[in-house]
């Protein structure tokens, strides 16, 4: 399941998990103007764990996802 919002400053999209058992914590992406978050609740620390991305990561994982295993270096458009 999947829930998008519209804040003031960002959007927010919401991962949550519905398989089977073991079931993994709710995925939070907030997307501003000039920066992404990922976070995710551990429960081994018990607190959130936040990964930020530049437009520029973004633009390079979104690359990453169609390409073979290897080293590249994207050009800038």
């Amino acid at each position: 399941m999947v829930t998008i919002e519209h804040d003031f400053d960002a959007t927010v999209i919401t991962l949550i998990d519905e398989g089977a058992a073991p079931l993994a914590e709710d995925v939070v992406i907030r997307a501003y103007e000039d920066r992404v978050t990922v976070e995710q609740f551990d429960p081994h620390f018990d607190e959130v764990v936040t990964v930020t991305l530049t437009p520029t990561m973004l633009r390079d994982l979104r690359a990453a996802l169609d390409l073979p295993e290897g080293a590249y270096r994207t050009r800038l458009p």
